[in-house]
């Protein structure tokens, strides 16, 4: 049987010329792109058809996919540079990335909260939009003025739930130079401080305040995550060997998936006495906050599941055949491949569109005919954005004419 799950390197470690010169993997890109459709249905308050997201059948959840992914990702496009320009060139690219996501944070916070406060205007519903993200705070009309609160936000001293994932992985990608520099003594080196991290985060040594007002802290600790994003990046960097496909593996990582059924869905927990236990027993180990280690190994299972099913270099994810069926999927595998390409700019817009989703079914109704429409109609947006992003991103401007 071929190797499924191997990223894009044949060599258990990647050479320079490796990283210098990867291919796309048409996995990385699927599972990304998936993860986006997922969050944005996750995201959209009121949304039934985040009944049936695979969050609700195991610990682990799109968030995993997403920063899983991003670590992938990130060993592709700024190992190549560490390769091929040393540490300080790369650590500057990762820098400039840092950058990036920050400003990304800020703008959509600020768009949220005007598009909040103009909905709560309108008055067509009855729910308030501002109180619903727990946003008055940062209006300044209790506890703290909106001059404090607009320092906070600017110094992530102030994250409120609901806008900490890039802060949490902007914070995981500032750690990769250090990552990088202890690898060129040797990548176990580098492995054993993101565990160490980890460690420090399950212990409640690491971790960062969400508000100057009380003790919460940020609801993705990124001192916690960083370990699902350097094991993405560790396997696609070979640091970390590529796990056989093998029978045996395969029915371990299914009875992984299958056993953690009955304590994560909730029509189960919620009405078996036994797995409610089990769940208030294993509740350190499935928190999402510090990323408990049972989410970890629940993910990797499916991940290695859903890698063996994806075929060598995503081979099945190719459909072949002139059939409508076969000329179907692979407009919707195109779709799905070009939104995981744009995975950042996707995600920014689809935290407004969740919103603004929710507005709309407040306002229409949660029948089955307009919640169909209201998630295809964010489904289409997320694509536009994507064939948007891609577009600016081709620099047509300097393409010669005539």
């Amino acid at each position: 049987m071929t190797d499924a799950t191997a990223p894009i390197a044949a060599a258990p470690r990647a050479t320079p010329a490796q990283v210098s010169n990867p291919a796309r993997d048409l996995r990385l890109d699927f599972y990304r792109g998936l993860a986006m459709f997922i969050i944005l249905i996750a995201h959209t308050p009121g949304n039934v058809w985040a009944l049936w997201i695979p969050a609700r059948f195991g610990f682990s959840d799109a968030t995993e996919i997403f920063v899983f992914c991003s670590g992938m990702a990130s060993a592709i496009a700024f190992g190549r540079v560490y390769s091929r320009q040393g540490w300080a060139m790369g650590t500057a690219r990762v820098a400039f990335r840092v950058w990036q996501v920050y400003w990304a944070h800020i703008g959509v916070f600020l768009a949220i909260v005007a598009a909040m406060v103009a909905l709560n205007d309108l008055e067509l519903t009855s729910r308030n939009y501002v109180s619903q993200l727990n946003l008055w705070p940062f209006l300044g009309t209790e506890r703290l003025e909106t001059g404090a609160n607009l320092v906070g936000l600017m110094t992530l001293t102030y994250v409120p739930n609901y806008f900490d994932i890039l802060p949490m992985y902007l914070v995981v990608l500032a750690m990769m130079p250090v990552a990088m520099g202890l690898a060129r003594i040797t990548p176990w080196l580098a492995l054993a401080a993101v565990a160490v991290v980890w460690a420090g985060a399950q212990a409640d040594i690491l971790w960062l305040p969400a508000e100057p007002w009380s003790d919460r802290e940020w609801f993705f600790n990124p001192f916690g995550w960083q370990l699902v994003f350097f094991t993405g990046f560790a396997f696609m960097l070979g640091w970390l060997p590529r796990p056989p496909v093998t029978w045996p593996l395969i029915a371990l990582a299914l009875a992984v998936v299958v056993l953690t059924v009955p304590v994560a869905w909730y029509r189960l927990h919620q009405e078996v006495a036994l797995f409610a236990d089990m769940r208030e027993v294993l509740s350190p180990l499935i928190g999402k906050t510090d990323f408990g280690f049972l989410r970890h190994v629940h993910f990797l299972a499916l991940a290695y599941l859903a890698w063996v099913v994806a075929g060598e270099g995503g081979a099945r994810l190719v459909a072949q055949g002139p059939s409508i069926p076969a000329r179907l999927a692979r407009l919707v595998l195109t779709l799905i491949l070009k939104v995981g390409q744009q995975s950042l700019a996707v995600f920014v817009v689809s935290m407004l569109l969740a919103r603004l989703m929710g507005f709309a079914l407040d306002y229409l109704g949660r029948s089955a005919g307009t919640v169909t429409a209201i998630n295809l109609t964010g489904f289409a947006v997320l694509i536009g954005v994507a064939y948007g992003a891609g577009w600016f991103k081709t620099h047509p401007w300097r393409q010669k004419t005539g």
